[in-house]
């Protein structure tokens, strides 16, 4: 099962949720009870230290054969406090750009990671009728960092970013809340902007969606059509007329006439608690090409468990279904595994995604199996024989 000629693979990963000291970001602020919000089990604190360690990961990663990664930048470093811009944190991401570059690996380079500077967050975040100015203002700022990159993602999942913008609305044990109409408005009006800045520059800007793969019983497909608008959709149609979308798959949704059906009590379930579902990722890569209409990147997808040979299988599975969305005509042009390194998984570290383990005491590195065996499919541009 070939790949095209030139495609993409590699891994991706968030800067707060492996840099670690992230002290200016709402997420950190939160985490210390500053901020509103629901309490976390733990805090990130060090993290994963790639913020001093990236070039270990990164030689790590194009040492098992890997051409790609994708990584954020974190505005909360880059613009501490509102309007006043850091040099060293634009040199220090630039370095990033240059070491990924000199190990082979094409820098992937994520604007908005869910985290925001907690100035931000304080003024209304996404909620505020000046985010979409604030992002450009940020973005411009970030234009040195970008300097020879050729892919850039504006901003990752804003779906999620939407359904958890009402801190009144809880989160239910199935499905996802409604996307907030204002804060979509915000993001979409962001993203814009910030695509016309990044292509300005030279690079080609897409934004991720976390793609749910709704899936109705029958009788209730008009239910899962109205279900996925405000929380998948419209993300995906906003993407119409970029040079890309990414598309971050997991697990899916089955829908029935009131909504989300529960999780069958025999289905496996991965760390984080969602149905073990390979094939999640071809029906998002199905959905966001038939309604944007543009280039496919997987930039997220993978499984958190604490069985390596069961995230291979998990893998392969998916993979399977992305070359059969290829065999159909869509046109995707990448992989790229979600995680890169066992993270800080927004409140707990206990959920384990990444091809590469690490020490909690001296952050030494630990690459799995399954970093060899992605590494080998990437070298072979084919998923090998079980």
């Amino acid at each position: 099962m070939d790949f095209p000629e030139g495609f993409l693979w590699g891994a991706s990963t968030a800067a707060h949720q492996i840099e670690g000291g992230n002290v200016n970001s709402d997420w950190w602020q939160r985490e210390w009870g500053r901020l509103p919000g629901a309490p976390v089990e733990t805090p990130s604190g060090d993290a994963a230290d790639s913020y001093h360690r990236y070039p270990e990961d990164m030689a790590l990663l194009a040492g098992a054969g890997l051409d790609t990664y994708r990584f954020s930048i974190e505005w909360a470093r880059i613009e501490p406090e509102d309007g006043w811009i850091s040099r060293a944190a634009i040199d220090h991401y630039r370095r990033m750009v240059a070491t990924a570059q000199d190990v082979g690996l094409q820098p992937m380079i994520t604007l908005h990671h869910f985290t925001n500077p907690v100035w931000f967050a304080r003024e209304g975040g996404w909620h505020s009728d000046a985010a979409a100015d604030r992002f450009a203002r940020y973005v411009e700022a970030a234009l040195p960092v970008l300097e020879g990159v050729d892919l850039v993602c504006t901003i990752n999942e804003p779906n999620m970013v939407s359904v958890l913008a009402d801190p009144e609305v809880g989160f239910p044990s199935i499905g996802l809340p409604p996307g907030v109409p204002a804060v979509t408005d915000r993001l979409v009006d962001a993203h814009k902007r910030a695509v016309g800045i990044v292509r300005g520059a030279g690079a080609r800007a897409g934004w991720s969606v976390a793609t749910q793969a709704y899936q109705p019983v029958e009788g209730a497909e008009a239910v899962a059509a109205d279900y996925g608008r405000s929380r998948e959709d419209v993300f995906l149609d906003a993407a119409k007329g970029d040079d890309w979308i990414g598309v971050q798959a997991y697990t899916r949704t089955r829908i029935g006439t009131d909504g989300p059906l529960p999780i069958p009590d025999d289905a496996e379930r991965t760390l984080t608690g969602w149905e073990y579902y390979p094939p999640a990722v071809g029906e998002g890569i199905r959905n966001a090409w038939a309604r944007a209409g543009v280039p496919v990147y997987v930039t997220e997808n993978g499984m958190a468990t604490a069985d390596d040979a069961r995230r291979i299988d998990y893998t392969r599975g998916a993979l399977q279904a992305v070359r059969a969305c290829i065999e159909d005509g869509v046109d995707v042009r990448g992989y790229l595994h979600w995680s890169a390194l066992d993270n800080y998984e927004w409140g707990s570290f206990a959920p384990t995604f990444g091809l590469i383990a690490w020490d909690r005491e001296t952050f030494e590195r630990h690459p799995k199996p399954s970093l060899a065996w992605l590494g080998d499919v990437a070298r072979a541009n084919a998923i090998p024989a079980a």
